[in-house]
């Protein structure tokens, strides 16, 4: 939302944005010419902050306590202002009923954008923190949240002025709910985001983000493949290392995952997340691009489009994906000719040597993606569409010059 917000203000919308509180600050250079709020959740650390985090839940879980605060803080954000409609981005369904309830107030349209659904996940990753176990009880939580978090958002969703979503599958689910359904990918900031043409005395193979599970997204295609380009003696651990960039929680996952290999963790760095300002400097001194994901079939992972993915096409670097899902993402690897969406282990091997022998003897690297095709995916492009949508739904011209404000 910070790069919208970016781009919305050069197409004459001032954005007020209202959103929770997070302790990282990783996007926190896009908030500096945008009028922010926060709505604090959590203060407290360690065992406290865990007590804490499970009384909220409760509460929400019972009494919608997170929305009704962030209402509550919207509404003051608001204040006597103009606005010409609400726009609520979630990755669930919070903060939905607080943005349905302002619209309401206000007699705004409201519009939903719904980056990631409840539906993609293979499990109960769209909890993100771990449940008790004791007497099933994760299961029984898990499921009663599911259901209402469903429920809720559908019933919003039908009500809502228009709904935008990152994937052609996405559509497909949403659109049951309301017609009105646009396809908006996610993308990649041009003013940060392009080739440095940097070079490295390291084979780095890159990976940004969370791992949820191993269910979502698989690393072991690149385990296989890495683990005999060893045995093989094509790679050394002196110039070959896979770089992850993520969390604690996922750092364990991938070491669970690696640890039945003998000769992976010796071609390992862990590294905690980088703010996004630094992420272009850290993907365009890498030599491959990796993303996770598994197939998409009833038990896989479904429609995930990853910001992470037009990044790594802004950069200009081979994109290695493991496991294909052999859907949206795939389509759209093969259609920017942005690298492999693998799903045999020897494609994964012929693909890394490849461009490591070419790096190795200093050759240019070769980059045959489609420019055309990656520009489409810029954030620029992300916000023209946003701006057609609200102007359709305002009832505002095209060509009206008055400054436009969202909430």
């Amino acid at each position: 939302m910070g790069y919208l917000c970016k781009y919305l203000r050069q197409n004459g919308w001032s954005p007020v944005v209202v959103t929770e509180y997070m302790d990282e600050k990783l996007f926190s250079f896009l908030t500096k010419e945008v009028d922010v709020s926060y709505v604090r959740y959590y203060k407290r650390k360690g065992i406290a902050g865990k007590i804490e985090w499970g009384w909220t839940f409760l509460r929400d879980m019972l009494f919608g306590y997170k929305d009704k605060r962030m209402y509550r803080e919207a509404l003051k954000a608001a204040g006597a202002r103009h606005f010409d409609l609400i726009l609520c981005s979630t990755y669930r369904t919070f903060p939905l009923p607080a943005a349905r309830r302002l619209a309401t107030k206000m007699r705004l349209p409201l519009i939903v954008d719904l980056r990631d659904i409840i539906e993609q996940y293979t499990g109960n990753e769209f909890i993100t923190h771990p449940l008790p176990k004791i007497f099933g009880l994760d299961k029984w939580i898990a499921s009663g949240f599911r259901k209402r978090n469903l429920r809720a958002r559908n019933d919003i969703l039908r009500e809502a002025a228009g709904v935008t979503t990152v994937s052609p599958w996405h559509v497909s689910v949403l659109k049951q709910y309301n017609a009105n359904t646009h396809l908006i990918y996610n993308g990649y900031d041009p003013e940060l985001f392009y080739p440095s043409g940097q070079k490295n005395d390291t084979f780095y193979i890159t990976y940004t983000g969370r791992l949820l599970s191993t269910a979502m997204r698989d690393p072991d295609l690149l385990f296989q493949a890495v683990e005999k380009l060893s045995e093989d003696g094509v790679i050394s651990p002196d110039l070959f290392r896979i770089r992850w960039f993520t969390d604690d929680k996922s750092r364990d996952t991938i070491r669970r995952a690696a640890a039945k290999y003998a000769r992976i963790e010796a071609y390992m760095s862990y590294s905690g997340y980088v703010s996004a300002s630094e992420i272009p400097r850290v993907l365009n001194e890498s030599s491959i691009l990796l993303l996770l994901t598994n197939k998409a079939d009833a038990n896989g992972p479904k429609g995930v489009m990853t910001t992470k993915f037009f990044e790594s096409l802004a950069v200009g670097k081979p994109v290695l994906c493991v496991r294909g899902d052999e859907g949206c993402l795939e389509e759209a690897i093969n259609r920017t000719r942005s690298g492999l969406s693998a799903h045999h282990a020897d494609e994964v091997y012929d693909f890394i040597k490849t461009h490591y022998l070419n790096w190795k003897e200093n050759k240019p690297p070769v980059d045959d993606s489609d420019k055309n095709e990656i520009g489409k995916f810029s954030r620029e492009a992300q916000a023209k569409q946003f701006t057609e949508l609200f102007e359709q739904v305002a009832g505002i011209p095209p060509a009206a010059k008055s400054c436009k404000e969202a909430l």
